[in-house]
């Protein structure tokens, strides 16, 4: 009875004023019970309608009702689903207008040290050129005033001799008066030949030269504010790297970017970043060219085969169709003559080459022990927490004992002792100072500073010991900083990868000189990685694509040259880290072959560091520790490995 009532009730207030937007089954004018529904004319039915609906589906209310609800229940569901991802895009979005607004807040700082530096440069300058002017001037003042004072000197002594000799000459001549006369004719035979300076003895030039045309013209065009409207969803990759290429062989993609409404960007400078990787991790290393008209190619090399990913991202998102899936395969021994062979294990040697005991301590094990090899322990999986990395990549080993890796994609700094314990690790992400967004160059600083190369962020961080951000370098000068060293008068040394080009700076960040260009010159590099400097304040760098290694004075004349491409001996494929010993010896990361050889300091070839038991796997940063070991970045095995090397 009460459904029935309430039933009846509906129905009449029906009457009175149907609401907007209610169902059908609510609209019959009818007293009595409805208990069908119609599916054609999606009406509630009761007994005095069913003969207006005689051939026409009908299904109880009740399931009309529920079918209703249930449809409504699962709009609702929809649009509810839509709610994390709007609110994911909603904190994406105000994280990048945060990052934004951070940047324009460092650049306004960055512009406004900029033009103090400037203004106090000038008031320097100002100042000197004042004192030059006060020095100047004394020195020519003091010369025509002591002259000026010796001409009034003698012009007074000869008034007043003369005036003496006229007032006796006016008396009458006696005895008396002879002696006085006799002294006064001494004194004018005196003054008549007196040296007076009567010739100026200085001149009176003070000219100021003041080229300021130049100055002008350089203050006009000074800064620039750098951007692009490219975004990763309407940008676009094409070329035949985005699917397979050789083993060994450089293959390349070329990437368009667009702003919004798809239009392409006539501007370069987007923040491009790329990985060749397999299912467990990155692996390949690689060069990102830009052509500055909003096109940009990467290049890359990898060193076996497979099926991998190529993930291209632009301001940290993939553009479209990344990750992209790519086919690795070797090139057929009847369509090249030549080809590189793979699979010699790293230990091998042509006959003849002997290992140096100078240079490794520790000689090559017997043949029936071929599985032992120099490795003490490797640290280090796949992941995101202490002891695990994600393309670690920089390496550097301090004084106090400890190793420090540049973990890139987990945006981090991680510090282990020579026994490989876990000590700190310190970084958060982003693009303002303090932190770090692709770290890939590490190096300690004699002070125990940690100075940090940002590949994406354009610059050096440099950190205290115990990793408090402390300053920042090269900000609106490096366009991909890769490796960094500091030199023995303590001066950093930056690899700029993207620039092809050598930094050197102060701590406090003034430049003192840069050296390189892009090309495949004696002084030019092609995508150049690390450096190192030996006892000479040489700087030794690899020269990533010409596959060879460059010595430099620290002013930037070439030393020395080493290296080709090959797997032979003292051949590189893609050169990546490199450390100096005491005795003068380069240890060279050859990321291509997966190996690690040795050079005396002319780059004469000495030894490989065995590798056989537990091959590497693309070595990046490499560095000697300070009990004397060799340690290195096993970029595609996720770890970092510590050899036995005896000075």
């Amino acid at each position: 009875m009460t459904n029935t009532k309430i039933q009846i009730h509906l129905v009449f207030l029906q009457k009175v004023a149907p609401p907007p937007h209610t169902p059908s089954f609510f609209l019959p004018f009818h007293l009595q019970v409805a208990d069908l529904y119609c599916l054609a004319c999606e009406l509630a039915l009761c007994e005095d309608c069913l003969s207006d609906h005689e051939e026409h589906p009908k299904v109880p209310l009740s399931q009309a009702l529920e079918q209703h609800r249930s449809s409504l229940q699962e709009r609702l569901g929809i649009v509810q689903n839509r709610l994390p991802q709007l609110s994911d895009a909603l904190s994406f979005v105000k994280e990048i207008l945060q990052q934004l607004t951070n940047q324009r807040t460092s650049i306004e700082e960055d512009i406004q040290s900029s033009f103090e530096d400037l203004h106090k440069q000038l008031d320097v300058r100002k100042s000197v050129l004042l004192m030059e002017l006060e020095v100047t001037y004394g020195l020519k003042q003091k010369v025509l005033q002591a002259q000026v004072d010796s001409l009034v000197r003698g012009e007074g002594d000869i008034n007043a001799t003369c005036t003496q000799t006229e007032e006796a000459l006016a008396g009458e001549a006696c005895v008396a008066s002879l002696q006085v006369e006799r002294e006064l004719g001494e004194r004018l035979a005196e003054l008549a030949s007196l040296g007076l300076p009567c010739q100026p003895e200085e001149n009176d030039q003070l000219d100021l030269v003041m080229e300021t045309d130049g100055l002008r013209k350089s203050i006009h065009n000074l800064g620039t504010i750098v951007t692009t409207s490219a975004v990763a969803s309407q940008s676009e990759a094409m070329g035949i790297g985005l699917e397979q290429c050789i083993v060994g062989h450089p293959a390349s993609v070329t990437i368009v970017t667009r702003d919004k409404s798809g239009g392409a960007c006539k501007s370069g400078n987007a923040i491009l970043s790329a990985e060749v990787f397999t299912p467990d991790g990155s692996i390949v290393d690689g060069e990102i060219v830009d052509h500055k008209n909003g096109t940009y190619e990467f290049v890359y090399t990898v060193p076996k085969e497979g099926n991998f990913s190529l993930a291209l991202r632009l301001y940290d998102q993939h553009i479209k169709g990344s990750p992209f899936k790519l086919t690795v395969t070797r090139v057929s021994p009847s369509t090249t003559t030549g080809a590189k062979r793979r699979g010699k294990s790293p230990g091998q040697k042509k006959k003849g080459s002997k290992r140096a005991s100078s240079a490794l301590g520790t000689p090559r094990r017997k043949t029936q022990n071929p599985i032992e090899d120099d490795l003490i322990f490797r640290i280090g999986t796949k992941g995101r927490n202490k002891g695990e990395f994600t393309n670690l990549q920089g390496v550097a080993a301090s004084s106090t004992g400890r190793i420090l890796i540049a973990d890139s994609n987990n945006q981090c700094v991680q510090i282990f002792s020579n026994e490989g314990e876990f000590k700190s690790r310190f970084g958060v992400r982003g693009r303002s100072p303090g932190q770090l967004q692709r770290p890939t160059g590490v190096a300690v600083h004699p002070s125990g500073d940690i100075i940090i190369a940002d590949y994406d962020n354009k610059w050096v961080s440099i950190f205290s010991s115990d990793g408090k951000y402390k300053a920042k370098l090269g900000s609106g000068r490096l366009m991909g900083p890769k490796g960094v060293s500091v030199d023995q008068n303590g001066h950093v040394i930056v690899v700029d990868n993207k620039a092809c080009t050598v930094f050197i700076f102060q701590l406090t960040g003034k430049l003192i000189t840069k050296f390189g260009s892009r090309g495949n010159g004696d002084k030019q590099f092609a995508g150049p990685h690390f450096a190192a400097v030996n006892k000479n304040n040489e700087i030794i760098v690899t020269d990533f694509h010409n596959h060879s290694v460059k010595v430099f004075t620290p002013e930037g004349e070439l030393v020395l040259k080493f290296g080709s491409n090959g797997e032979g001996n003292g051949q590189f494929n893609a050169p990546t880290g490199v450390a100096v010993d005491v005795n003068g010896n380069i240890i060279v990361a050859d990321w291509g072959n997966s190996r690690i050889q040795v050079f005396d300091g002319s780059g004469s070839f000495l030894s490989y560091i065995n590798t056989s038991a537990d091959p590497l796997y693309g070595p990046q940063g490499l560095a000697l520790t300070s009990d004397g070991h060799v340690v290195v970045a096993d970029s595609g095995n996720h770890c970092f490995k510590v050899y036995r090397y005896l000075q």
